[in-house]
């Protein structure tokens, strides 16, 4: 790897950081690049969720103030999305990736629809159980875990607009605020990453230096996320996630 291409790996760790504390997506900077070095297509994946993972310790970081309270969700949300990714990096390593680059476009499209529905559904929902007198599950309950585990193996697999789809499935089933909730995505996407990176130590192939410019520029990306995220209005953050998840889909359609 010159030098050049050294600075444009950590610069793009840089971005990737940065946009996964406000929304997620930064795979779908780091992992061109990546290629674009000249890294085969599974090493570069698997380089990336190993130097992504301080960058989604120091988003995390960066929103514990609104992590405050969230102990019990957390740990519930984290277990999921733990064997979530573990099965996701299993499936890297088994299957052809035919048949997620299919499905990929299509799981996020439908996120973006959710997220942009969110206040209307969220409202609607909770209309129902006013009028059946249920009170919404704190933590989602089984609907929400049901959907985080498959987010969270599709994470393990790829990870590109994991964050889109986890702000979505939390949205709708969490009566939080959003800023919370994106929190809670951080923390979700640092034990995913982190999950499939102790898998991948172990089994996989990898470039160290790749893996170690990603680590710092994520690491700064991740803090320089969380301070311009959490002053995001919450109809302004629906608006960035939604324009990051429809690049999302492009940059996937064509690749």
């Amino acid at each position: 790897m010159t030098v050049w291409e050294a600075v444009a790996v950590c610069a793009a760790g840089i971005g990737a950081g940065g946009i996964n504390a406000i929304v997620g997506s930064g795979t779908l900077i780091t992992f061109p690049v990546l290629l674009a070095v000249g890294l085969p297509p599974v090493t570069a994946n698997v380089s990336n969720s190993l130097g992504l993972v301080p960058g989604s310790i120091s988003g995390a970081i960066g929103y514990r103030r609104e992590l405050r309270g969230q102990g019990r969700r957390v740990l519930r949300l984290g277990t999921v999305a733990l064997l979530g990714g573990l099965t996701g990096a299993i499936l890297l390593l088994t299957l052809p990736s035919s048949a997620f680059d299919t499905i990929v476009p299509v799981l996020i499209a439908l996120a973006l629809v959710l997220v942009v529905l969110q206040p209307r559904l969220a409202a609607a929902v909770r209309r129902g159980r006013e009028r059946e007198n249920n009170s919404a599950h704190p933590h989602g309950g089984i609907p929400l875990q049901g959907g985080m585990l498959l987010a969270s193996a599709y994470g393990g697999y790829f990870g590109a607009a994991q964050g889109v789809i986890y702000l979505a499935l939390m949205g709708l089933l969490i009566p939080d605020d959003l800023q919370r909730i994106n929190a809670v995505k951080n923390v979700l996407g640092a034990v995913v990453n982190g999950t499939a990176a102790v898998f991948f130590l172990f089994v996989a192939d990898f470039d160290w230096t790749a893996v170690l410019l990603i680590a710092i520029g994520s690491a700064a990306g991740g803090q320089l996320g969380a301070r311009i995220g959490r002053k995001l209005a919450p109809g302004v953050l629906r608006g960035v996630i939604v324009a990051v998840g429809l690049v999302a889909i492009v940059q996937l359609l064509l690749r």
